[in-house]
């Protein structure tokens, strides 16, 4: 028997006056793989807050973002396991319309405790567009700053105790145009050898991330690059790799199209930040790559729109290491751990993926999608594992049917084929909603083509939910595929496990 518990309560004493408080019960044990550092029970958060006219300040527990997060972010991901607030003070100030300012400072959280390191931070952005009465047009550009401190515990350190971050973004939309750019320059830190300080380097990071895209009716395109190097950003230095995304600073998601069908979820990527000598073949110093989105619909009436109209999802990823020279140390041979990169040199293939969505509309009553995508997979440079590169290909459709008083059913069939890693997997699922309350579903995905007979395993599940008002409560019984679980790009491994869940939520 294992339960997570969470007890939120937040108060207005006047229009500018509040405060809030959070209680975490972890007994008699947390949830399967979530942070050994959630147990028992104890108040985790609390935070008072004032805000009047140009000045809001927080004093407690407090989540923040600076531009895209690619420097600080904070939140809560319940689902992961994930809590980074910061505890200490934020004050943000508008001294006039077009300038908000932050600056914060505190310790970032780690179960009921909080990190050894420090960390400051300041922020501003400017809108260019409310200067020059521009109506048509919006042009943004800021800067943050954000610094680690944290002591050094190794005899005579070639780098500094604190860490310093900078960055500079601009963002500018224009009719149907828009597009940003952000870059961040990390100082030189230190860089553990297998997460030890009795070997390391000192290296500085960079992060380049670009985002443009145009936006029209019944058309529109989104384009992604991002380089990073070195950019993994811990409050505590040693916690680089921790599987459960504690003492991050930063927020570095997976930028490729986040899936609904669960076959497709099987290879996800995640970013690859860090610098890691794990081989003489096997060193990584940061990634370089980026997705194209293209979204059509054809028009109602037309020959493919049909009487309904049609719409088509292309999405393309590519992801690869930095390109550069490495070397491995070799105390024997006088060599230390050292490398040099390219600034848009593309390296050892990481991952990649192409895939389509095709969401039809028959009549008033039934809807179908149908999906296919392609896969390249290093499982050897993404989970530091087999010198095997995997390429999978997925494909699915669902159905849904709408009746009368809100009742509804949704059938789904996926397959994943491939010659490498597990081989075949088939899933199907069936969902009927007696109404916008109350649901029930039944699913399984079957690894058929596994090589190991004892492993060709059914992942089952079934459950239902309901909820009244704000209140919901859900219950599943059935199989968990070890792996990762992502949710908005952030990923945390999960283990295998058999069990029942039941989740109650209420709000009042």
């Amino acid at each position: 028997m294992r339960s997570n518990n969470y007890l939120k309560i937040d108060y207005n004493f006047y229009d500018f006056l509040s405060a809030s408080i959070q209680a975490e019960s972890y007994a008699s044990k947390t949830l399967l793989n979530f942070s050994p550092n959630f147990e028992n029970t104890n108040i985790s958060t609390y935070s008072i807050n004032f805000k009047k006219n140009k000045i809001d300040i927080t004093a407690g527990y407090f989540y923040t973002q600076f531009g895209s997060g690619i420097i600080l972010r904070s939140w809560e991901d319940r689902q992961l396991g994930l809590n980074n607030a910061i505890r200490g003070g934020k004050i943000t100030y508008r001294p006039m319309d077009e300038l908000t300012l932050n600056a914060i400072y505190g310790h970032q959280r780690v179960g009921f405790k909080v990190s050894k390191g420090r960390i400051y931070g300041f922020d501003f952005t400017y809108n260019l567009s409310n200067t020059f009465e521009w109506k048509n047009t919006q042009l943004n550009f800021g800067g943050s700053y954000v610094g680690r401190e944290e002591s050094i515990n190794i005899e005579n350190p070639t780098f500094n105790e604190l860490t310093n971050a900078f960055s500079g973004r601009l963002d500018f939309s224009q009719g149907s145009f828009y597009g940003g750019l952000e870059y961040v320059a990390k100082s030189e830190d230190g860089i553990p050898f297998r997460n030890q300080f009795d070997s390391y380097i000192t290296k500085p990071g960079s992060a380049i991330l670009l985002n443009t895209g145009i936006a029209l009716s019944g058309f529109s395109t989104n384009l992604t690059f991002r380089r990073l190097e070195n950019m993994t950003f811990m409050s505590d230095r040693l916690k680089i790799g921790n599987v459960y995304n504690e003492n991050v600073i930063n927020f570095l998601p997976a930028l490729t199209k986040q899936q609904d069908f669960s076959l497709a979820n099987i290879y996800v990527y995640q970013p690859q930040a860090s610098v890691l000598f794990l081989t003489e073949s096997l060193i990584k110093a940061g990634e370089i790559g980026g997705q194209l989105d293209v979204f059509y619909k054809f028009k109602k009436n037309s020959a493919i729109g049909g009487k309904y109209g049609t719409s088509i999802a292309l999405n393309t990823s590519y992801w690869a290491g930095l390109k550069g020279e490495y070397v491995f140390p070799n105390p024997d041979a006088g060599l230390e751990a050292d490398y040099s990169t390219e600034l848009f040199g593309f390296g050892t293939k990481y991952f990649s993926d192409t895939n389509i969505e095709i969401r039809k509309k028959w009549s008033s009553k039934w809807h179908t999608n149908g999906f296919f995508m392609t896969q390249y997979y290093n499982k050897r440079y993404l989970e530091d594992s087999s010198n095997e590169v995997i390429r999978p290909n997925i494909a699915a459709i669902d159905a849904i049917y709408k009746m009368s008083n809100g009742r509804s059913m949704k059938i789904e069939m996926q397959h994943l084929w491939t010659k490498e890693d597990l081989k075949n997997w088939a899933g199907a699922a069936f969902e009927f909603n007696f109404s916008p309350r109350l649901s029930v579903y039944v699913n399984d995905i079957y690894n058929y083509g596994n090589a190991v007979e004892d492993k060709r395993i059914h992942y089952y599940n079934f459950g239902s939910s309901i909820s009244k008002g704000s209140n919901r409560l859900s219950l599943n019984y059935g199989r968990q595929r070890g792996g990762l679980l992502c949710v908005g790009g952030v990923c945390r491994t999960v283990s295998e496990s058999t069990g029942l869940t039941a989740n109650l939520s209420i709000s009042f």
